[in-house]
């Protein structure tokens, strides 16, 4: 074996002789094991014993005797490859352990055979052993970059010089030539993210002073080796797979491996390093034939970088994709919007209006993109656009084209539930943000539908949900005469939820003044068609046209349509968009410019509005808001408020109401003087604007005041009401910026500010025949009994009877308000007015209608919730109402009862001892015999409710009747036949097995007693 293996014998050198005893050991071990291999025949397995394991091949290695090959090739790299290395070549060993530092200082360079032989012998008896898989992976997994540094200085370090003596001749070309051909073997065999980091570790880092050899400095690897290093590099890149290699390389050494944990996500929020991998991935190595063929070959790589599933290194790999995608647009925009953004973007432009559809897949039904397409293309763009967050030139003009489509799928998952409406929603907020505002703006015109010409969805084109939860884009049916009205109304509702959506997805642009200006922008198309001359639709008949008249009538309505969708605009936006809709001065004075233009533009077509007078005057009061002081005006700001000189000069003279002229001439004095000179209209408009203002604020606000109230009642005629309040108080008011707006007092007044005659005015509005007036008057006088006014309370008699009768008006917000009244004055007055409102409550039909006792019965569970442990006081004439009201004929007042009745025994714990017979016979007939399911829905919900508040105390309070009670819930469940009411016995049966568990088997506490003895 030692002639064999052609390896220089004699040598003064101790430790080169004993490396060569190991190379020749493991040479001997390797053949040893190829002849044990080849002889290996196991025997034939038996079929009665599946379960026996095969027989091991002779030439595996136990974990013993891999730990002793593991150590002779330890000695064979530190004594024979090691020491031997350049100085910038590899990693020297002094930089590894201390015992490398020493090692290194034993080596005896000078004694022959020459250090490049040894360095050569030993990497190619290594390569050797290498050959059989068991110990190449021992060799590779651990010493493959010394190994590959060995090689790369064997066979591309540059020779200074030849030797004068021929017995010192070192290498020959032919052996140089292996060297180069066994280090470009091992790479290509070699696990690639491992070939890369060693390639990056040889390549070496900046520059550093080398230092004397005791220190842990290393020097800086040499030009040739650099070189090298990077054309293999960029030769791994290149290959299949390449961009995945590089990244795993580069990452894994910083945790994103196997190891994952904390370190992965150290590595996730490393941005340098992904930087560092973005600027390798987007530099063309000089191998490329140019550019464009590198981007070619590297880009599909990059954009499935995206997809990869495994969660340890998902994050990773998005973020160097990004990244790397962000670099690539900014340097090679040409080739990064050909190779990367194109293939992104595809499924986009399929289904774009301009697209060419095939004629193969013009069948109707057939999808043209699939959900995994979509929802691919959707994530991705989110990743690149969104999550990198840089407003490169070619990424937002590339997104502009399917700016349209995207709005469409946005539309489209409103109208359901969708995973991929978050990111659509992301997608358009942040390239509306990062637009240019007139481009912003176009491109909300061509989701609104006003401009014809940009890009959308094509017409043949249809969304539907998909089975998982997106969205599949698939060739509409053909449209029957039959199926023209159908399709009509499909296209009307659709233009309708456009419109609804677009201002659900301007409502989060407000900050930004996206919002503001488009706003501002359909005021202005407002007034150019208050502008233009109204043209008469001719109604011959279209037989008698010509074809110029025809196209004539198609104008006209187009511009029709136009008018409508700018008005259904606006009425969106002023429903959806909150006061803060302007955010600077600018805004501001564009909006009341746009509402003088139109108000001149009324005046001159001799069309008087009052809706348009309104907000005329409102502007104009808007105006003398921000001149009054409301708002810190700047020289800047009335550089701006100038623009409104002209206009507010031609209202002056044009408009025929002489406030307004006044009032005009007043705020073109007050804005060229800058504010020197303010008249008093200047200052009684801004205070009217501003009580204007507060007045609808209170109204708003006591409107969700009962709306809340209406959400808890189980009273009827909700809806119908509600839209007619809003319809009442629906105010043309414009929309007063946030700067403007300045906090002013509160609904509520302090205790002991209101006077005889604001008392006097509000309990005559309580009788106000209209409905906003009445109720905000009975809210008015709830608040100040509620503050405990002591005008209001002196007179408690006639508020109830004013809250009494008031019950029985039929709209929702009337009577809620009144029920609210009653419940603060009995919480107030206990002993005075609760026992009237039982009487009333058991009162029979011909005293009061139903709908008054249900009333009433809505007020004293109110009561009964305020009065909370005092309510043990009226126990003896709460609980008799309501076992009386149970035995009522009419169904709807006995299920009231029973509601109430559960309510109170909820509260009244042990103080239910004495009446708990009484009260549980009458659930159990109730419950049994009943024939209105809503009332034995009741009776069983009162004994969930008395376990649920029991609770623990309920085995000592319901000892007595828990028996009986168990039998009447299994009674239920068992037999009858209303689900509602084996649910409501269902959840009582399992209150009462978790009491009887806490009862029979408390929970431990380790907890231990300290006694302090006197």
């Amino acid at each position: 074996m030692a002639n064999k293996a052609e390896r220089p014998q004699n040598s003064v050198d101790v430790t080169w002789n004993f490396t060569s005893q190991t190379l020749l050991l493991l040479l001997c071990l390797k053949e040893t094991m190829i002849h044990l291999a080849a002889s290996f025949n196991p025997g034939k397995p038996n079929p009665r014993t599946p379960e026996a394991a095969p027989a091991l091949s002779p030439d595996t290695l136990s974990i013993s005797q891999q730990k002793t090959v593991q150590s002779a090739l330890q000695f064979v790299v530190t004594l024979g490859v090691c020491p031997y290395l350049m100085p910038g070549v590899g990693v020297p060993l002094r930089c590894r352990t201390e015992f490398g530092a020493v090692v290194q200082d034993v080596v005896c360079l000078d004694a022959p055979p020459h250090a490049a032989r040894r360095l050569y012998t030993s990497c190619k008896l290594l390569l050797n052993v290498a050959h059989h898989t068991s110990l190449g992976s021992l060799i590779f997994s651990r010493h493959f970059g010394d190994v590959a540094a060995g090689l790369c200085q064997l066979g591309f370090c540059p020779n200074k010089g030849r030797s004068q003596k021929p017995e010192e001749e070192v290498l020959t070309e032919e052996e140089r030539t292996l060297s180069r051909e066994a280090l470009r073997d091992i790479l290509d065999q070699a696990y690639q993210p491992l070939a890369v980091r060693e390639l990056l570790i040889l390549q070496g880092g900046p520059p550093q002073s080398c230092m004397d050899e005791k220190t842990q400095v290393r020097c800086r690897a040499p030009a040739w080796l650099r070189r090298l290093c990077g054309q293999l590099l960029s030769e791994r890149l290149m290959r299949p797979s390449g961009v995945q290699a590089v990244v795993r390389g580069i990452l894994e050494g910083a945790g994103a491996g196997a190891a994952g944990g904390s370190d992965a996500e150290a590595a996730a929020a490393d941005w340098k390093k992904c930087d560092l991998i973005a600027k390798i991935l987007a530099s063309c190595p000089q191998q490329s034939l140019s550019p464009e063929d590198y981007y070619r070959d590297i880009c599909p790589q990059i954009l499935d970088l995206f997809h990869f599933q495994d969660k340890l290194t998902v994050r990773q790999f998005q973020r160097v994709a990004t990244t790397t995608f962000i670099t690539m647009s900014r340097e090679r925009p040409q080739l990064a919007s050909k190779y990367l953004l194109q293939p992104l973007l595809t499924p986009l432009h399929r289904c774009l209006n301009t697209a060419e559809i095939p004629e193969s897949d013009m069948v109707p039904g057939i999808i043209l993109v699939t959900e995994e397409e979509l929802n691919r293309c959707i994530e991705d763009v989110y990743k690149v656009y969104v999550v990198g967050n840089d407003p490169v030139t070619v990424l937002v003009d590339s997104l502009l084209p399917v700016l349209g489509v995207l709005f469409s799928l946005y539309s489209f998952t409103k109208q359901s539930v969708s995973h991929i409406r978050s990111l659509c929603q992301e997608i358009l907020l942040w390239i509306l943000g990062k637009l240019e505002r007139k481009k912003a703006i176009a491109s909300l015109k061509g989701f609104a539908g006003l401009d014809k010409s940009a890009s959308s969805l094509h017409s043949l084109c249809q969304l539907r949900a998909a089975t998982q939860g997106g969205i599949i884009v698939t060739i509409k049916e053909a449209i029957c005469d039959e199926d023209e009205d159908e399709a009509l109304y499909q296209k009307v509702s659709s233009e309708q939820c456009r419109v609804e959506h677009l201002g659900d997805l301007l409502s989060h642009c407000q900050e930004c003044g996206l919002a503001g200006d488009f706003f501002i922008f359909c005021l202005k198309e407002l007034t150019h068609m208050a502008m233009e001359d109204e043209a008469e639709l001719k109604t011959k008949p279209f037989s008698s046209k010509s074809l110029l008249e025809l196209e004539q009538h198609q104008t006209l309505v187009e511009g029709q349509e136009q008018k409508v969708l700018i008005l259904h605009l606006l009425a969106v936006l002023c429903e959806r968009m909150s006061e803060q809709i302007f955010t600077n001065i600018t805004q501001v004075v564009d909006f009341v410019a746009a509402t003088l233009q139109r108000a001149c533009a009324s005046v001159a077509h001799q069309a008087e509005n009052p809706v348009e007078s309104q907000t005329l005057s409102m502007s104009m009061g808007l105006v003398a808001v921000m001149l009054g002081g409301a708002v810190q005006l700047k020289s800047c700001d009335f550089a701006v408020l100038k623009q409104l000189l002209p206009l507010l000069e031609k209202v002056s003279k044009v408009h025929p109401d002489p406030v307004i002229q006044e009032l005009a001439v007043d705020l073109r004095i007050t804005i060229s003087t800058h504010g020197a000179f303010s008249t008093e209209a200047v200052s009684e408009a801004a205070q009217s604007t501003l009580n204007k203002k507060d007045a609808e604020g209170k109204i708003e606000e006591r409107q969700q005041t009962s709306q809340s109230y209406a959400d808890e009642s189980h009273l009827k005629q909700q809806q119908s009401h509600e839209k007619s309040k809003e319809t009442t108080l629906k105010s043309p008011t414009p929309l007063i910026p946030q700067e403007v707006s300045e906090p002013r007092m509160t609904t509520n007044q302090k205790s002991g500010s209101i006077t005889t005659d604001q008392l006097q005015e509000v309990l005559l509005s309580a009788y106000d025949p209209q409905i906003p007036t009445r109720a905000a008057a009975l809210r008015t006088l709830s608040c100040w009994i509620e503050q405990k006014e002591a005008k209001v309370l002196e007179m408690q008699e006639k508020l109830l009877k004013i809250f009494l009768e008031n019950l029985e008006h039929e709209d929702t917000f009337v009577y809620l308000s009144a029920i609210q009244g009653v419940a603060l004055l009995s919480d107030a007055y206990p002993e005075k007015i609760l026992l009237g409102l039982l009487a009333q409550y058991d009162s029979d039909k011909d005293k009061h209608t139903p709908e008054t006792r249900m009333k009433v019965g809505e007020v004293l569970m109110r009561i009964v919730r305020a009065l909370g442990d005092m309510v043990s006081k009226y126990r003896e004439p709460l609980i008799h109402t309501f076992l009386r009201g149970a035995r009522d004929p009419d169904s709807a007042h006995r299920a009231s009862s029973l509601s109430n009745l559960g309510e109170l025994c909820q509260r009244l714990d042990f103080l239910l001892g004495s009446v708990i017979h009484e009260v549980t016979a009458c659930l159990i007939a109730v419950a049994k015999t009943d024939s209105e399911v809503q009332v034995r829905r009741a009776a069983i919900h009162v004994i969930v409710l008395l376990l649920r508040g029991l609770s623990q105390k309920a085995t000592e309070v319901l000892r007595d009747v828990l028996k009986d009670l168990y039998h009447l819930l299994k009674h239920v469940v068992h037999l009858e036949p209303d689900d509602v009411a084996r649910l409501h016995a269902q959840l009582a049966l399992e209150e009462l097995d978790e009491i009887m568990r806490n009862f029979l088997f408390p929970p431990q506490k380790l907890e231990k007693k300290i006694v302090v003895l006197p």
